[in-house]
């Protein structure tokens, strides 16, 4: 590929490259009527238009605002079914239990799931993948978990590397939910034999467990950390969704890539998040489509954790297909700033999945970003309900 200068560009506004803490979150470089130079994938230089260099094939973006790509680092983007029951019934106020009691809830998914072929699966997730892309998402993480059967777990892994062909994902191994019976041989076979299968044929990098009341329990997921760490695959956590029962407590002591959800998080968990490396991601979604209390992403910010933003995207909890729309609700429901929103959506949401080579606008990164319809780029967190994103580059080329 060409090197290419792109221009006329009204603002270049990024963060700086790597995991961002506390208040440097909110620090980014606002670089006005700028130019980016791109070559091989990777940007090559950024800064005034007037300092640009010559003899460069230009690229005239028209006047509007670029950011970073944005990253997805939490996301069930592949199941099948529906749960459209389960919303009509839970408005109506229909408890949970109840809705689980008449075959509905996360088993449906898990039925539905677990009966379709790695095809169906593809072509189900290919549409909210590009969706989210669509979106500004250039990098996106995809989890199984709704298998609980070995085989179906391992045919939501294969159709998100078939996926992988066509759109940057990261695939996650979720162990999700024990099973009614038998839990303590369940939680065996998946370190002795899911786990050490999914490693060995390469099918994913990263375990995630849920550890909840109504999940797995903190020995079980210490357990399971452990077999992840000795097949060399990094390890993350759903955790604090509804209750706090020492899970984050527990990543951040064995040194976990992040902590996901956290609306049920207090003081303790906040301090250790912030006296950890592990980043602190956080699902406004959820928040937004279950009525669950928000996630304290001011309070881990002011403490000095890293936050991330995802869209948690799935069935049941979760049915946000735009990690813009993350974005803006993490200012509004998660009170973070415009630029710190920014920041969680990029850099820190890369860090969520061990990158460090994207999400920031600096020479030897990843030439991933977007131009925006508008010239300033704080659109990008005020706008509801349409795409404040015009186009989507990814390793310099515009998809």
């Amino acid at each position: 590929m060409p090197e290419t200068l792109f221009t006329n560009i009204s603002q270049l506004v990024t963060p700086a490259p790597g995991v961002q803490r506390g208040a440097a979150m909110g620090d980014l470089s606002v670089i006005p009527d700028a130019a980016l130079l791109v070559s091989g994938g990777r940007v090559q230089w950024v800064g005034p238009r007037a300092e640009a260099p010559g003899m460069v094939q230009e690229h005239d973006l028209g006047g509007v605002a670029v950011v970073p790509g944005l990253v997805d680092p939490h996301t069930h983007s592949i199941w099948a079914g529906d749960r459209l029951a389960d919303f009509e019934a839970r408005v109506q106020g229909v408890p949970y239990e109840e809705i689980l009691a008449r075959g509905g809830g996360i088993r449906s998914s898990m039925r539905a799931t677990g009966a379709a072929s790695v095809n169906e699966l593809v072509a189900l997730a290919r549409p909210r993948l590009h969706t989210l892309r669509a979106s500004g998402a250039t990098t996106i993480e995809v989890k199984s978990g709704y298998g609980l059967d070995f085989r179906a777990e391992v045919r939501m892994l294969e159709a998100v590397r078939r996926l992988r062909r066509e759109l940057f994902v990261m695939p996650t191994l979720l162990i999700h939910v024990p099973p009614t019976e038998g839990r303590t041989d369940y939680v065996r076979a998946v370190c002795e034999e899911l786990i050490p299968e999914v490693a060995s044929s390469g099918l994913a990098e990263t375990v995630d467990v849920f550890c909840e009341k109504e999940a797995f329990t903190v020995e079980e997921t210490r357990q399971i950390f452990v077999a992840a760490r000795a097949n060399e695959l990094d390890f993350k956590l759903h955790a604090d969704q509804f209750h706090a029962i020492g899970g984050t407590e527990l990543a951040c002591e064995l040194g976990a890539l992040s902590v996901d959800h956290l609306e049920a998080s207090g003081p303790a968990q906040i301090a250790a998040l912030a006296a950890s490396n592990t980043v602190a991601t956080i699902l406004p979604g959820v928040t937004l489509h279950l009525g669950l209390p928000a996630a304290p992403g001011r309070a881990l910010i002011d403490a000095g954790a890293a936050v991330a933003v995802g869209t948690d995207l799935n069935p049941g909890s979760s049915p946000v297909f735009s990690v813009q729309l993350a974005l803006a609700l993490a200012v509004r429901l998660n009170r973070l700033t415009p630029a710190e929103a920014l920041t969680a959506c990029t850099v820190n949401a890369a860090a969520a999945l061990g990158l460090g080579d994207r999400a920031a606008l600096a020479p030897g990164q990843r030439a991933d970003f977007l131009a925006l319809h508008s010239a300033d780029w704080r659109d990008l967190a005020y706008t509801l309900g349409a795409n404040p994103v015009r186009d989507v580059w990814m390793d310099g080329r515009h998809v």
